[in-house]
């Protein structure tokens, strides 16, 4: 094969998948049913001017019939008068209707046998556009709900791939908020241990803050009155003298 001939066939793939593409077997379908409704017409139209000529040679034969039964009355008429020669004159005239009469039915005939024929034709095209007709809106049904399962199979497949990137967006936001949860509970566990100091004392209430001051005003005070004891400044002692250097009292 030459590059040519490839280069051919590559063309014409390309082109049939275009046509492909965009073409639509429904509009396809209407049109080759409009043709064949119109095809019909055409049929049914010659039917018509065969069966007007079949008419008009039929009124024909019915003028000729007429004139010939007048030419033999005539005739009869001359005779009786004794006229032979005019009698003679219509029947001539008479005969050469005969002729004429003759040719007429031959084409009557001629135009029964064709007018028999086109509309046996046309019923049977009729028949075949009504088959034809059946079939295409059928194929038009099948092939909309094919396109429309299509359309809804699409989508759904786009909405599976959203999906999953909502799900694992989803799976990223759960993640992080378990690891924030994880920070704060550490964070906690640290300021209840005293690891870490709570710089802000956002961690305490103001009845837990009153407590823990309680508390470390009454460590104070027993304190106070331990070293009182150690002293001798108990209720109503006298404190004792704190003697300076070389054994002289302090203030003396």
């Amino acid at each position: 094969m030459s590059v040519f001939q490839r280069l051919s066939m590559i063309f014409k793939s390309k082109a049939n998948r275009a046509m492909d593409s965009v073409e639509d077997p429904r509009e396809t379908l209407d049109y080759s049913y409009q043709k064949q409704l119109e095809l019909l017409q055409k049929v049914r139209r010659g039917v018509a001017d065969v069966a007007t000529s079949r008419k008009r040679v039929e009124l024909q034969i019915q003028q000729l019939e007429q004139q010939s039964g007048k030419l033999e009355s005539q005739g009869r008429t001359a005779l009786e008068q004794g006229r032979e020669d005019l009698a003679r004159e219509a029947l001539t005239r008479r005969s050469g209707l005969t002729s004429q009469v003759e040719g007429l039915r031959e084409q009557h005939a001629n135009l029964q046998q064709e007018e028999q024929k086109l509309t046996t034709a046309a019923q049977r095209l009729q028949a075949k556009v009504d088959s034809f007709r059946t079939r295409k809106e059928t194929i038009k049904a099948n092939y909309t709900a094919a396109q429309a399962q299509t359309q809804i199979s699409e989508a759904v497949s786009g909405i599976s791939e959203e999906m999953g990137d909502v799900g694992m967006a989803v799976q990223r936001a759960e993640d992080k908020t378990s690891d924030m949860q994880a920070r704060a509970g550490a964070v906690d566990e640290l300021l209840a241990s005293g690891a870490l100091d709570d710089v802000t004392g956002s961690s305490k209430d103001d009845i837990q803050s009153e407590l823990d001051r309680m508390a470390s005003t009454t460590g104070v005070d027993s304190e106070l009155e331990r070293m009182k004891a150690e002293l001798g400044q108990g209720d109503g002692g006298s404190a004792p003298q704190i003697e300076g250097g070389n054994g002289q009292k302090e203030g003396s």
